[in-house]
């Protein structure tokens, strides 16, 4: 990580990615940019998802997360996304097209990469999780065949196969749960690239405000009639048994909050661990 002398508060805890050993380019293929305004949590004009406004602007890449095209390619640049923590790469296929899409930690400058049933099991190459040895690391899983990539796409994010059984394999997530994916369905070898991401401290509020994260305020903070945990002289305790939100529904703290009849229930093996004593397992 890169840390920064101290000449102002903020910089003195301040600490990054160091993008320039890790990056091959600053400037992205522009054929596969484009720009547009973000929702920003808005739908509709209406606020959606709490928190979120502002932000620098940021060109959108066009990643391509299903590897459709089944035709060697070769890694020609390592860059950096703003609408992702993981990093992409510019992939040069054999036929002289050009396309993104989310790299391996391992990856560098000139790897070859293969989409297909007889790719070889090495970290970047894109292969059907019947062809996937028992006990590997994948990411950019698809759940319904020919979708694309839905899980594990955060920097330093992995999913382990532990099983295979009746067209099923079972998957462990970053979350301690164990789901069951069809057979056919495609992943990539490998763990996420930028695994420091987690690692990044702030440092300061502007910075969040550079990202488009607003400021929270604490349920405790308002009045009882704008949230739950409301009122009161001086500081005070939330004063109910169990958290929730401001809607009124339990949230964290080991509560379940997901929905009851949820149609993949049946896809699940194992329930993800959660609550404090289960934060370490």
């Amino acid at each position: 990580m890169k840390s920064y002398k101290p000449y102002t508060k903020s910089r003195r805890h301040m600490s990054n990615v160091p993008f320039r050993t890790l990056l091959s380019t600053s400037e992205p293929h522009k054929a596969l940019t484009k720009g547009g305004k973000r929702d920003m949590g808005r739908s509709h004009g209406r606020i959606s998802t709490r928190h979120k406004g502002g932000g620098h602007k940021r060109r959108f890449r066009d990643v391509d997360f299903t590897y459709k095209k089944l035709v060697p390619a070769r890694v020609e640049t390592i860059e950096y996304d703003p609408n992702r923590s993981g990093f992409i790469g510019l992939l040069l296929y054999r036929d002289g097209e050009r396309r993104y899409a989310l790299l391996p930690r391992t990856t560098k400058v000139g790897d070859p990469i293969e989409t297909g049933e007889d790719a070889a099991p090495k970290p970047g190459n894109r292969l059907p999780l019947r062809s996937v040895p028992i006990g590997a690391f994948v990411y950019n899983v698809e759940i319904k065949p020919g979708q694309g990539g839905k899980l594990g796409r955060s920097a330093g994010v992995h999913i382990e196969v532990v099983a295979r059984d009746q067209g099923y394999v079972d998957l462990k997530m970053p979350s301690s749960e164990i789901r069951k994916v069809p057979e056919t369905c495609f992943a990539t070898l490998g763990e996420v690239s930028n695994d420091e991401h987690h690692l990044t401290i702030v440092g300061k509020a502007g910075r969040s405000r550079w990202k488009g994260i607003r400021p929270t305020v604490r349920g405790s903070a308002m009045n009882p009639v704008d949230h739950p945990y409301g009122g009161g002289e001086g500081r005070q305790g939330r004063g109910t048994r169990r958290a929730k939100s401001l809607w009124g529904k339990p949230t964290g703290k080991g509560q379940k909050t997901r929905t009851p009849k949820k149609y993949s229930n049946y896809l699940i093996v194992s329930r993800r661990k959660v609550g404090k004593r289960n934060a370490k397992q």
